[in-house]
């Protein structure tokens, strides 16, 4: 057994599919292939199914590509140790961040890491949460900046800041001069929502469960539509197609170069607000740099948001 052969069984599991993974690894197909038959008659268990167009792990494969993952990391931790006694911080951080965080806080964040961390440049991915977990758990990514809830996979958190939501209407609506807004108003809306599989559309639902209905019938609402993206929502708005409810970090801050077309409307109490963290493998062994990507984050604006220290 080697660590190459354990490279190629994690590569094939994230992938799915032999011939990309053998692309990922920079080898041909057939010694990735014949390396992992090897590894399976050494080992005495079956790995993969490999019928179909799609490639998929046996559970007792998971369980391997897992230790696999693991082993390797322990691996690369040796050439850690010796990059952190010349410099902790010495080498690229890959960050994943979520749809609905990135725009807002990323710009920020690099100019951070530029001026105060030129020896950890980030290496950026933006994606949904779900896939983001996945990521993390294969080794594609050393840290996410998610938002809670999501799935207990393990992880080592730490949070970031609480982030409260606003609405956003359009200008001439009867809501915008509003000093603010309860979600029992926004009953009677047209709604504008990010679409399936973005973490924040669930947010909104839980502070609008009305609109989980999406029907046009349904008691107190009229109707439902979907976006791509925040800023894709914000020009629906603009338009005078609906409302919607967006994260605060999303507000433009005031004097902004802006068009006028939307106001944004606090919440009345209880202001509903999402938990921002920051997500890492614990077999992580770059602790530094997670210090110090914490501290980076902390030192942008964050208008609005309330910092958590712990």
């Amino acid at each position: 057994m080697t660590l190459t052969e354990l490279r190629y069984i994690v590569a094939v599991a994230r992938e799915r599919h032999f011939g990309r993974a053998a692309e990922a690894c920079f080898v041909s197909q057939p010694t990735l292939s014949v390396a992992i038959k090897k590894l399976e008659e050494e080992l005495e268990v079956k790995l993969f199914e490999r019928g179909g167009a799609e490639v998929s792990v046996t559970p007792l494969g998971d369980e391997i590509v897992r230790q696999a993952q693991a082993t390797l990391e322990s691996a690369a931790s040796i050439k850690e140790i010796a990059r952190r006694g010349k410099d902790p911080l010495a080498g690229p951080l890959r960050l994943g961040v979520i749809y609905t965080i990135g725009p807002y806080l990323l710009p920020a964040l690099v100019r951070q890491t530029i001026d105060h961390l030129p020896q950890m440049p980030l290496m950026l991915q933006e994606n949904f949460t779900v896939r983001l977990l996945e990521m993390l758990r294969t080794g594609e990514l050393d840290c996410a900046i998610l938002a809670e809830p999501f799935p207990d996979t393990g992880l080592a958190i730490a949070p970031l800041y609480d982030e409260p939501f606003q609405v956003a209407v359009p200008h001439r609506h009867a809501l915008a001069d509003r000093p603010s807004i309860t979600s029992a108003e926004l009953k009677q809306e047209t709604m504008l929502l990010l679409g399936t599989g973005h973490c924040f559309r669930d947010h909104v639902l839980e502070v609008c469960p009305e609109f989980a209905r999406f029907a046009s019938h349904a008691e107190g609402i009229r109707k439902s539509f979907e976006g791509s993206s925040l800023e894709t929502i914000k020009h629906m708005v603009a338009a005078g197609m609906g409302i919607t409810v967006v994260p605060g970090l999303s507000v433009p801050p005031p004097g902004a170069p802006s068009d006028g077309l939307v106001n944004y409307v606090p919440f009345a109490d209880p202001v509903p607000t999402r938990r921002v963290v920051l997500a890492w493998r614990r077999s992580f062994t770059r602790y530094e740099a997670i210090a110090a990507l914490r501290n980076a984050i902390y030192a942008c604006a964050l208008p609005g948001a309330t910092r958590l220290s712990s």
